[in-house]
């Protein structure tokens, strides 16, 4: 048996992955970049995915990632210098918010092609045009154009267009007039620019929700595949398969005590767009964050207190979110006493109610709408809790909000302090986010709750105990 040197098992293992680098982009981008670069589960998934592209389909793609996961060294570092080799009569146009970011896609991709065409697909660099921003392949005709948005591309055309974060920063995104500029440059001048069967690939960290991405959601006319990749799952159907509430990369040290700490240092509005990808108004749409009032030491006497459940659970053996919410009334104010919002299905649920009923006895009212298992709900307990009322509401979710969106403005809606309440963020996060976000379970609940005191109540008096549920009376 011939012995191999380690020269030659060095030499047939970089053969073996120039094979491979020929046949896949996700072993391409492992390949040309020397041992500096490492997939994960989401690097591999956009690989895949890109593939196809660079085999001559036509695709519309968004990938929306938080920072600092790699989306640009996967994609608009690496894949241009891919589909040119593959395809060196095709042309590609890089964009992005500045020249000098662009000029370094071109030069990236300038790199490998130059260095690796030759060997693996017998295409090379021209040497009559191979600038950092305008480089040809070969006499074939393709090439890649790299700029700025607003950047001069005249005469110029694109089999395959990248913008990868037409915003440098919150303050870009925020601004309309910049947003503005970045639509009117894809309306006027990029759009113009895709010949026929071109795809598009906009990467991006999401600021605002009238970004690039949520203007081509609401505005394009095409199909796009949308690879939207939360810091921590929260959907069932998650991309990669990851349960709800496990993170996308913590092998880079994004794990689930980085997100509890980040989203406490950023806050939830800037958490939910930058590292979830779901933008939302600063201020809110229905529920306007300046709206809402705060206390730190409840009243001492209410009119009435009630609890209000939304149990929009989907079986008896699936969990879903469900949110129980205690509210006081006195006079025309209302206040937040307490709140439970969890994954359960129909037995958590059911003792959830016991729990809370046995903690505000005085809350002999509990709302329950009708429908699918809260129904459920009120036939199994009606008999052991007093006080269980079938709600049926009138209308749907967003018109049930605005019917009690104008006493949140008016000042008459209180809500714990965060420091007696720190869940107080996210209630209020979700509110903001309305109807847009991905939960409503407690938007639901509270306007299913003020909802009862639009028609006339009689008055009883409740006196609340020196101390229940962690919150002080007056």
């Amino acid at each position: 048996m011939l012995k191999l040197t380690d020269k030659q098992r060095k030499q047939l293992a970089w053969e073996a992955q120039s094979e491979l680098a020929r046949r896949s982009y996700r072993d391409y981008v492992l390949h040309v970049h020397r041992g500096n670069y490492k997939h994960f589960r989401h690097t591999e998934y956009i690989a895949d995915r890109l593939e196809p592209i660079a085999q001559g389909q036509q695709k519309y793609m968004f990938i929306e990632m938080p920072p600092r996961h790699g989306k640009s060294m996967t994609v608009t570092e690496s894949f241009p210098s891919y589909y040119l080799s593959k395809n060196p009569q095709k042309r590609v146009i890089a964009a992005s918010y500045s020249d000098t970011l662009a000029k370094k896609f071109g030069r990236l991709n300038r790199a490998k092609l130059e260095e690796y065409g030759p060997f693996l697909f017998n295409v090379s660099l021209s040497q009559a045009n191979a600038s950092q921003s305008n480089w040809d392949v070969g006499a074939f005709g393709g090439g890649m154009i790299s700029t700025g948005i607003g950047g001069s591309i005249t005469g110029q055309g694109a089999d395959l267009l990248i913008i990868d974060d037409p915003f440098k920063n919150a303050q870009a995104a925020n601004s309309q007039t910049i947003r503005d500029s970045v639509w009117d440059e894809w309306e006027s001048t990029l759009s113009t620019r895709l010949h026929k069967g071109a795809s598009v690939i906009v990467i991006m960290t999401r600021w605002h929700e009238d970004d690039l991405i949520g203007r081509l959601l609401e505005r394009s006319p095409h199909t796009w595949e949308r690879i939207r990749m939360p810091a921590i799952a929260e959907d069932e159907d998650d991309l990669l398969g990851r349960e709800v509430g496990e993170p996308l990369c913590p092998e880079l040290g994004f794990d689930e005590k980085w997100a509890e700490d980040k989203k406490t240092e950023v806050g939830s509005r800037t958490w939910n767009a930058l590292f979830q990808q779901r933008p939302a108004p600063a201020g809110g749409t229905i529920f306007k964050r300046e709206w809402w009032k705060f206390y730190k030491v409840a009243p001492a006497h209410f009119d009435e207190i009630i609890q209000s459940w939304d149990c929009t659970f989907k079986d008896a053996e699936t969990s879903d979110f469900v949110s129980g919410q205690v509210w006081g009334r006195v006079g025309a104010d209302k206040y937040l006493l307490d709140r439970v919002k969890e994954k359960m299905g129909i037995k958590a649920t059911m003792q959830a109610i016991r729990t809370m009923s046995a903690k505000w006895p005085q809350a002999r009212a509990k709302l329950i709408e009708d429908k699918a298992n809260g129904t459920a709900v009120i036939e199994m307990l009606t008999k052991e809790i007093p006080g269980l009322i079938p709600v049926n509401p009138k209308g749907g979710k967003v018109v049930r909000a605005q019917a009690v969106a104008p006493e949140v403005e008016a000042g008459n809606v209180y809500l714990p302090d965060g420091s007696i309440a720190p869940w107080i963020h996210d209630y209020v996060g979700e509110f903001s986010t309305f109807p847009f976000g991905k939960n409503d379970d407690d938007v639901d609940s509270m306007t299913q709750g003020l909802s009862r005191w639009h028609e006339p109540q009689g008055e009883s008096k409740y006196v609340l105990p020196p101390m229940i549920g962690g919150i002080k009376r007056g």
